[in-house]
Order: structure tokens, then C-alpha cells, then sequence
């Protein structure tokens, strides 16, 4: 699967068949440099703002404030998610030109991004561009790996899940997704 799949976790069930989980409407857990326009033309109307998807980056907190400025400042292009993340909650894969709402620890909307390329690859398909992009200092996919692996091997984070011993192996599918930033929000 790659640039501009249109494809939902429904059609991708074979690939890793589990349950649902808890409610989490709105939500997308999931980066080109900074690219703010001040034409008023194509900022985003306040009452689009409201219907968009938040863009949350790992839990409340230190961590996701920290991933929120690397974002903003264009040092993070790059996200990754486990395709059971999207499959569990019955969230429609991200394609290209999808728009979200950057949220800090608060829930207040920082930016708009806009996504600029999905693929779908197993995890040890992962490139070290691509965990350079992510923006977190790994350099080498290797690097990245045994990052990601301890966050997604987490109890907080298995906890969302109806099977929290699922494998992660090199064959578990993986969502890698860039995105830019469309434009800054107003701060409150």
C-alpha cells in the first residue's frame, strides 16, 4: 500500500484481525517544515476548524508538548502508528491531503497539519530517512525501532487495546505518514 491508498482498516483485516476499542471519536494518533500562509484565503474557517480530527502525539504531557514543538518548528515530518491502532478503533487510514488538528497537552489547537504521504510497510521495512524524519534525534531505523517498540510495548499504551499481548514483530504492519503544517492557530 502507498500514496494515496483509500483504503479502510476494514480492507485491511487479513492483515491483522482484532477487536475494537474504547471511544475515541475525533482522534487521530499520529509531520514537511513549517509552512504557514497569511493569506486569509486559505486559512482554515473557524466553524472547519471544529470538525477536524485532533492530531495527538503520544499522551498529555512533557512528551507531547516536546513532539508539538519539533512539529511546529519543522523538525518532525513523520509520524508512525500500528495498523492495529487504526483497526481497533475503526479509523479510516490517513491519505494524502487529510487535514487534523494539532493538540498540546492542553487540547487546545495549536496548527492545522495536512498530510503529504501514507504507505503502509512491515516494521522492519521502516528506512533510517524515515526515522530520521520523525524528527526525534534516531538516526538509523534500528535506533528508531527500539524507541517505538518500548513506547508501543508500554502497559499505558496496551491498555488500549482489546488484546494487549499482541505480537510486534518485523512483519507487523505499520502506518508511516508525513504531513506539513498548513497553518498556525490562534493562541487562547
Amino acid at each position: 500500500m502507498t500514496n494515496n491508498t483509500q483504503a479502510t482498516v476494514a480492507d485491511l483485516r487479513n492483515w491483522f484481525p482484532h477487536g475494537a476499542c474504547a471511544d475515541t471519536s475525533n482522534r487521530r494518533s499520529h509531520q514537511e517544515p513549517l509552512t504557514q500562509t497569511n493569506a486569509d484565503s486559505e486559512r482554515t474557517h473557524p466553524e472547519d476548524l471544529a470538525n477536524l480530527p485532533k492530531a495527538e502525539f503520544m499522551m498529555p504531557g512533557p512528551e507531547r508538548d516536546r513532539l508539538v514543538d519539533l512539529i511546529l518548528d519543522g523538525t518532525k515530518t513523520a509520524t508512525t502508528s500500528l495498523l492495529i491502532d487504526y483497526q481497533e478503533c475503526g479509523d479510516p487510514l490517513p491519505k494524502v491531503g487529510d487535514q487534523s488538528m494539532l493538540v498540546d497537552s492542553d487540547e487546545c489547537g495549536v496548527a492545522v497539519l495536512v498530510t503529504t504521504a501514507v504507505d503502509v510497510v512491515r516494521l522492519a521495512d521502516v528506512t533510517d530517512r524515515h526515522a530520521i524524519d520523525e524528527g526525534e534525534g534516531n538516526t538509523t531505523a534500528d535506533e528508531w525501532r527500539r524507541v517505538h517498540e518500548a513506547f508501543w510495548d508500554s502497559q499505558n499504551y496496551r491498555a488500549e487495546f482489546t488484546d494487549h499481548d499482541f505480537p510486534i514483530d518485523d512483519d507487523t504492519p505499520v502506518v508511516l505518514e508525513h504531513f506539513t503544517v498548513k497553518e498556525l492557530l490562534p493562541q487562547r
